[in-house]
């Protein structure tokens, strides 16, 4: 394990260890959530960390960067999932969405593909 890795495990004095600051928007992020056990990514702007590597909640990663929201996937049953691209080795990664998540940037993050779309609108109309 590296020295790196130890520093980012060992609580900082003064901190609560049952919370996370977030790197993007720098709220302080409680580790319990609504509907899931693994949280790691921030219910106000949900980025995450890349702290998971090969399941949630293992927090086995080295990387340790900023992983940004890039989209949302609905699974069989309904349940929406963010999907995470880490900025810095650009791995994949998918979260659960937690009940106190910002509703508001979920849909927008759900919707951007239909805002900015990968090819020409005029497209649709000669079809």
């Amino acid at each position: 394990m590296s020295k790196r890795r130890d520093k980012r495990a060992r609580p900082r004095p003064g901190r609560n260890a049952d919370a996370f600051r977030c790197l993007h928007c720098r709220l302080d992020v409680p580790m319990s959530a609504p509907g899931t056990r693994h949280r790691n990514h921030c219910p106000n702007c949900l980025y995450s960390r890349h702290v998971d590597r090969d399941v949630p909640g293992d927090r086995a990663a080295e990387c340790g960067a900023r992983m940004e929201p890039i989209a949302i996937s609905v699974r069989g049953d309904g349940e929406w999932v963010i999907i995470h691209r880490c900025t810095a080795c650009g791995e994949l990664g998918a979260n659960r969405t937690a009940g106190d998540d910002n509703p508001l940037i979920l849909v927008r993050l759900a919707t951007r593909p239909l805002a900015a779309p990968p090819f020409p609108l005029e497209r649709l109309a000669a079809l």
